[in-house]
């Protein structure tokens, strides 16, 4: 192996094999499923393509730059190249591991910052049609509920279908949410998301089982998954004829982009969005450039000339 690995031709005759080795690797000792597998296996391929006829063993940090930065061109992202690049450094710890490679040239190797994309937020008339879903079955009343809460308070998708009953407190109008790191917040709740709660209450007396706490519950009395949160969402958004995907977090930032274009208050906004950093809720909570000209003009006294 050592006389092919000194040259790109030898080395191209071996890889198919090595690569074969690698996916076999990925699916029966690390068990990842055959889509990680296949998306692992097209990453190494377009390794191999960049490199040409440079021996993997030959290859640099700065061959791994440039390619990276040839991919970038093409229209990667850096969510993409980081995936990618990923793959590439798990493909050289197999071969080093099984096949004597003495170094990983894509140690080190960082792509480029990805595009923090913002979800749809939705307009407030989108929000209220929303509410109104027109029908009043038990799931209608329960889906009500949740939509109103998760506008009303900003939860996340998890904390929604954590919640239990003795979560909200009706007289104080808040709400107990456990967050990620398992932290605990309590965030005020709107009065139209108490009523939709009460009314939902209502109707889960007779599905719920003796002792069950979890506030949502799906029509066999069991605790609703996300997974039904975000197929029933989906179903109402496209019975209602609005735009896009309606899911769990675009009311979420529908929530924080309407607050604080009411408020301007982004320090609240992330108390009750339950985020750790503040710049993590500058990236969801954007404003259009008109609403903080506006809000500059009233506020600051040399926003405009006297006349």
């Amino acid at each position: 192996m050592g006389a092919n690995s000194r040259s790109g031709k030898g080395a191209s005759a071996t890889t198919p094999a090595l690569l074969r080795g690698y996916l076999e690797h990925l699916a029966h000792e690390r068990r990842l499923s055959a889509h990680t597998v296949r998306s692992y296996g097209r990453d190494v391929q377009a390794l191999l393509e960049q490199a040409g006829g440079v021996a993997l063993r030959e290859l640099q940090p700065a061959h791994i730059r440039r390619f990276v930065s040839q991919l970038h061109a093409r229209g990667l992202d850096g969510r993409s190249l980081a995936r990618v690049l990923s793959s590439w450094r798990g493909y050289f710890t197999y071969l080093a591991r099984d096949h004597g490679y003495e170094h990983n040239p894509c140690l080190g190797i960082r792509p480029p910052k990805a595009a923090r994309r913002l979800p749809h937020a939705m307009s407030p008339d989108e929000a209220a049609r929303l509410m109104e879903l027109g029908e009043d079955s038990a799931l209608a009343v329960r889906d009500r509920a949740i939509l109103e809460l998760l506008y009303s308070s900003g939860l996340r998708l998890s904390e929604l279908t954590g919640l239990a009953l003795d979560d909200v407190n009706f007289r104080d109008a808040t709400i107990r949410v456990t967050g990620k790191g398992a932290r605990t917040r309590v965030v005020p709740v709107g009065s139209y998301a108490l009523a939709a709660l009460e009314a939902w209450l209502v109707e889960r007396a007779p599905l719920a089982p003796p002792g069950e706490q979890a506030m949502f519950l799906a029509r066999d009395g069991a605790r609703l998954s996300t997974r039904s949160v975000q197929a029933r969402l989906k179903r109402w958004g496209l019975k209602l004829g609005l735009p896009g995907s309606v899911h769990p977090h675009a009311l979420r930032h529908s929530f924080a982009s309407h607050v604080l274009q009411s408020s301007g208050d982004l320090r609240a906004v992330q108390d009750m969005l339950g985020h750790a950093s503040i710049s993590t809720t500058q990236v969801y909570t954007h404003l259009d450039f008109q609403h903080l000209a506006r809000i500059y003009d009233a506020a600051h006294p040399r926003a405009k000339k006297k006349s």
